[in-house]
């Protein structure tokens, strides 16, 4: 068991009525424009709960691909959510409401996912999206939710819609957990340079999305670092990248980085070694899997080392986060999908506990920006002052040589972009 979880250092995703306010609730206020653009204070009597928010519910829901292709990530998915909130309800729930969680099975259709947080928005008014699922659905809905303005916690998608430094009005409502490849792609190229002193990195991405994003996220970085960066395009999913990684060793780089995620990694990889580019590789979370690093071992062995980040831990205290995962999370207790939904139901708590009396839109928003949230599998989570990076401590592996069967061997442990530069 403890070495199956040692596999688990990344998680790989493909891949998001009003009631009246209580008398003897405490009196906070809240600020509020007049027509005549002056701030008023509302006190807490005058404040109405927000919509999903009964005397006894909180009702909350999203839309996942619970059938078809997808179903063996969005079932277990689900179930983690429903795990973690039994847990609360269990408790006594939130100020004495139990929480209810509603789901459509979007078939990770996006014209199936927007009509779906129509209905949830509109018709159930519901209080929360918890955990949007999958990129072409969140992709799709992304501008639907900023103009509802409804919180919406945790994207099961780390696409880049979802980055922004200092989201403020429609944007605020977004709050991401999972990496973001833009943030992940700073991550890199704080890696080469704090951890292997790199001062010329070459890196190789691909026009996709995900490869775009993450060379984004470097050249944000280098360019803080006052870093060369040498960079290089290939297709994703081409099968002869040889001209680029020509350039990267003509290049003399110290250092590379691969954002390319699945089928197009290992091509790339083997075409380092082919060419003698005997230089340190770092990737993608996403890439971080068995299978990968089987189909790269033999190449790179004697060469050079490929890291690749992770975003989870069970060390520690994480420990017993997991274990209290297992004890409800039935039938899904080592299933890394699962743990996913757990801590995205986890993160919306989170916010709803901070909130003292009435439960506004404004006033849970404001909660989850107060303070730092911990991961209960992972890193620190700051949403201050409208950042939403996702994911922004993560952790570094790299493939065994020794192993044929495709092991990451753990090399450091969870620390943001500033830890790994020595700040």
């Amino acid at each position: 068991m403890k070495r199956f979880l040692s596999l688990l250092l990344v998680f790989v995703m493909v891949f998001s009525l009003a009631a009246c306010a209580k008398k003897d609730e405490p009196a906070t206020t809240e600020a509020t424009t007049a027509a005549n653009g002056e701030t008023q204070a509302t006190t807490e009597e005058q404040l109405e709960w927000a919509q999903g928010i009964t005397d006894t519910e909180i009702v909350v829901a999203n839309s996942a691909a619970t059938s078809g292709a997808f179903a063996p990530v969005g079932v277990p998915f689900n179930a983690g959510i429903e795990a973690y909130f039994k847990k609360i309800n269990e408790a006594g729930g939130v100020q004495g409401r139990q929480i209810v969680f509603k789901h459509v099975d979007d078939e990770f259709d996006p014209v199936k996912g927007k009509a779906a947080l129509t209905s949830f928005v509109e018709d159930e008014k519901v209080f929360a999206i918890v955990g949007h699922f999958g990129t072409p659905v969140v992709a799709a809905t992304i501008e639907d939710l900023k103009s509802y303005g409804i919180p919406a916690v945790y994207f099961a998608t780390g696409i880049g819609q979802l980055y922004n430094e200092n989201a403020t009005g429609s944007d605020r409502n977004i709050f991401p957990v999972q990496p973001i490849y833009k943030t992940e792609g700073k991550i890199m190229v704080a890696r080469a340079a704090g951890d292997f002193e790199a001062k010329k990195i070459g890196i190789v991405y691909t026009n996709d999305d995900a490869g775009k994003d993450l060379l984004w996220g470097a050249q944000e970085m280098a360019k803080e670092l006052s870093l060369e960066l040498v960079e290089q395009q290939v297709a994703a999913g081409a099968t002869d990248v040889s001209s680029a990684i020509t350039a990267i060793k003509d290049a003399n780089v110290d250092f590379v980085i691969v954002a390319a995620i699945q089928a197009t990694f290992p091509t790339i990889v083997k075409e380092l070694a082919a060419q003698n580019v005997n230089k340190d590789v770092i990737t993608t979370y996403v890439n971080v899997s068995p299978v990968i690093a089987q189909g790269v071992v033999n190449e790179i062995a004697g060469k050079f080392d490929v890291y690749g980040n992770g975003w989870v831990s069970f060390e520690g205290e994480r420990a017993k986060a997991l274990e209290e995962f297992q004890k409800y999370a039935v039938g899904y207790e080592t299933n890394v999908y699962a743990m996913t939904g757990w801590i995205a139901a986890y993160f919306f708590v989170e916010g709803l506990e901070r909130v003292d009396g009435v439960i506004t839109w404004d006033k849970y928003m404001d909660a989850l920006e107060s303070a730092p949230i911990m991961n209960p599998f992972g890193g620190e989570i700051n949403y201050a002052n409208g950042l939403r990076a996702g994911t922004q401590e993560m952790n570094l592996s790299k493939i065994d040589p020794e192993n044929k069967d495709g092991a990451w061997l753990p090399v450091k442990d969870l620390a943001s972009i500033n830890s790994i530069l020595g700040k």
